[in-house]
């Protein structure tokens, strides 16, 4: 395939997930410029390997060169810090405050608890999260994935995501309710 064809199927494949791959990069590195560093690296990848993504699930496959490239990065650079929500564009904090705006989202009592949080304190309760926990989560209740998706990007079974996604829930109650006492 030569670059024109390249560049077009990048553009059907990937560029219609890039808000998304971008909110994963920011989550991740907890830094706007490291997110678009993340996210540049991540499409040179993906346009690199555009031939190898079969038809499957696309936005999956482009969330899974993210967090990868991300923890590549975040591994070269040693070190992670705190994203404040003013750093973060007003899309991106509606999609938190709203725990994401993808269709078909389960609301549960535990998920309408974390989503009227304040959205700082949130913030600041799910990056204490273990690094899995956190990426669970937000990959579930701010990308809106299903758990299949999820167990895609990451590169888990199944059983691990449910398992994940329950702790942090978990974890991340039991600390707002701590707070507020």
């Amino acid at each position: 395939m030569g670059n024109d064809g390249k560049a077009s199927r990048f553009a059907t494949v990937v560029q219609p997930h890039l808000s998304d791959a971008y909110t994963l990069a920011r989550w991740l590195t907890r830094d706007r410029a490291d997110a678009d560093d993340v996210l540049q690296e991540a499409c040179l990848r993906a346009f690199g390997a555009i031939e190898q993504q079969s038809g499957g699930n696309a936005r999956a496959w482009l969330l899974a060169i993210v967090r990868n490239t991300a923890y590549t990065w975040l591994k070269d650079k040693h070190r992670i810090t705190l994203v404040g929500l003013d750093d973060l564009t007003e899309q991106d904090i509606v999609r938190v405050e709203q725990g994401g705006e993808q269709g078909g989202v389960t609301t549960d009592p535990e998920t309408e608890m974390i989503a009227r949080a304040d959205a700082k304190q949130l913030e600041s309760l799910i990056a204490g999260l273990p690094m899995e926990f956190q990426e669970t989560l937000v990959l579930r209740d701010i990308q809106g994935l299903g758990y299949h998706e999820i167990a895609e990007v990451v590169g888990v079974p199944l059983g691990t995501v449910m398992s994940r996604l329950a702790r942090a829930r978990k974890r991340l109650i039991l600390a707002l309710k701590e707070s507020r006492s």
